[in-house]
């Protein structure tokens, strides 16, 4: 591990510590893992269903993350300006990528907690059905990604903002617009042109090929790409003191 690695999950390590400490993460954990329940077997009505299939599971993803992720990101850097520890944090020796990758691992790395303990209600589907493994691996992978992106943009939203407050309610609007914004073309007839443009944007759209077991390569991009660009506008709004 290079000296570069070690002060970027120094850095997460210490985003970690101060979130294992806060009763807020384990209160949108036990949320997570109830909802997603809630969502299957009471909302989605799954037995009922009787098809061996998570696809209900899944699609409530998109909805947790749009109520998680703005609380593990508001905080990341609008508590940082509150506090007045921005300008400390700039003149130690870490460059605004350590900074916003540091802060960024952490919160994926409660994401992935989060989605580790969901793995319990599919194993205990699998045994009443005939389950294919290679889809729940696509689903979960995609969540991952979705996660991801999410998180990023969370991320450089708080940046953006003057406290927490701002910071979570401009993160749930914008996440909400840009997860669901791909409802409007099935609801509304539009220009094939403006329609694929909207789908585009939207990460639910990008989540669905994933749900269905399969692994678009242009939804990966897609992705990766999208997470890549918020982490970079999260530099730039580190470099230009746009949240100080």
């Amino acid at each position: 591990m290079n000296a570069k690695t070690r002060k970027i999950m120094a850095l997460a390590g210490k985003e970690l510590y101060s979130y294992a400490n806060s009763p807020v993460l384990y209160g949108i954990v036990v949320f997570s893992l109830l909802f997603a329940s809630i969502w299957l077997f009471n909302l989605q009505q799954y037995f009922a269903r009787d098809t061996a299939s998570l696809r209900p599971y899944f699609a409530s993803f998109p909805i947790i993350f749009v109520l998680v992720i703005p609380v593990l990101t508001m905080k990341s850097w609008a508590e940082e300006r509150r506090l007045g520890s921005a300008e400390l944090l700039l003149t130690m020796p870490f460059s605004e990528w350590d900074l916003v990758l540091g802060k960024f691992i952490s919160s994926l790395s409660v994401l992935v907690s989060i989605l580790i303990l969901t793995v319990p209600v599919p194993l205990s589907l699998i045994p009443l059905g005939r389950y294919d493994g290679g889809v729940i691996f696509c689903e979960y992978a995609g969540a991952l990604l979705l996660g991801a992106s999410a998180a990023a943009l969370g991320h450089f939203l708080s940046a953006l903002s003057k406290n927490q407050a701002g910071a979570f309610l401009g993160s749930v609007v914008v996440l909400l617009i840009v997860m669901f914004v791909n409802i409007i073309p099935q609801s509304v007839d539009m220009p094939p042109a403006a329609a694929s443009l909207i789908n585009f944007i939207s990460l639910s759209f990008h989540f669905e090929s994933f749900s269905k077991g399969l692994i678009d390569s242009r939804d990966l991009a897609f992705f990766i790409l999208s997470t890549a660009l918020f982490l970079y506008l999260n530099t730039q709004a580190l470099l230009f003191g746009k949240w100080r």
